[in-house]
């Protein structure tokens, strides 16, 4: 399953490309803090973001250029500025494709179909991220491997490892967790967090990794 960040201060129209690209098996999730987006970005770890050009605080030529200091993942521009110059200069920036509004539901959902088959169609079959000492994580199924040892993950304890390990040598918020929890749309308060980070740890120490995750009082979590 595909995930789709939309960045769209509009929320009609975040709303309705949200509905209509999970209605084709994506999972989305829509920008709330537009004055940085990159908490949440980095949180929901998408494949695909689709991006407004006229949006406030920061207009989306700044965002494409933050996005691509940390990913080079498919960027898709929405925007109703469609003449040759804002085309071209969201191109140069690193933007993947551009939609000018207004738009059919279902040119977005083919350009999005093409994007993501064109960036991602000879990817790796297993997307594998480094834990240390030789341990992987298999995000495609959500396995850790170390060696003989292994172990399964929910999807909560899948999130939040992944999002630990993106910010590896960082703090991570409890915040930054919950919103990553948030957008698997399962409800997420302190105590679902705190057992949720228990159950991982458990795990990774059955798989061979015992304090893996470090606990940073009265900030959060980090992976050194």
């Amino acid at each position: 399953m595909y995930r789709i960040f939309v960045v769209e201060d509009d929320p009609v129209i975040a709303r309705e490309v949200s509905r209509h690209l999970i209605a084709l098996g994506y999972e989305t999730a829509c920008a709330e803090q537009l004055q940085d987006i990159l908490p949440q970005f980095t949180a929901f770890a998408p494949q695909l973001v689709l991006l407004d050009l006229s949006l406030p605080y920061h207009n989306g030529y700044y965002w494409c250029r933050r996005l691509r200091e940390v990913s080079d993942l498919p960027i898709l521009f929405l925007s109703s500025a469609a003449d040759n110059l804002n085309i071209v200069t969201a191109m140069d920036l690193g933007a993947d494709d551009y939609i000018p509004k207004p738009f059919d539901l279902e040119v977005l959902a083919a350009k999005v179909q093409a994007i993501l088959r064109r960036a991602y169609a000879y990817a790796k079959p297993a997307d594998l991220v480094d834990c240390g000492g030789g341990a992987v994580l298999d995000l495609g199924t959500g396995v850790v491997k170390n060696g003989e040892l292994s172990a399964e993950l929910t999807k909560n304890e899948l999130r939040i490892l992944q999002t630990l390990l993106a910010r590896r040598g960082h703090t991570v918020s409890r915040d930054t967790l919950m919103t990553a929890l948030w957008a698997t749309d399962c409800f997420v308060d302190e105590n679902t967090l705190t057992v949720n980070v228990g159950r991982l740890r458990k795990k990774l120490e059955a798989a061979g990794l015992p304090g893996l995750i470090h606990t940073r009082k009265g900030e959060g979590y980090c992976i050194p």
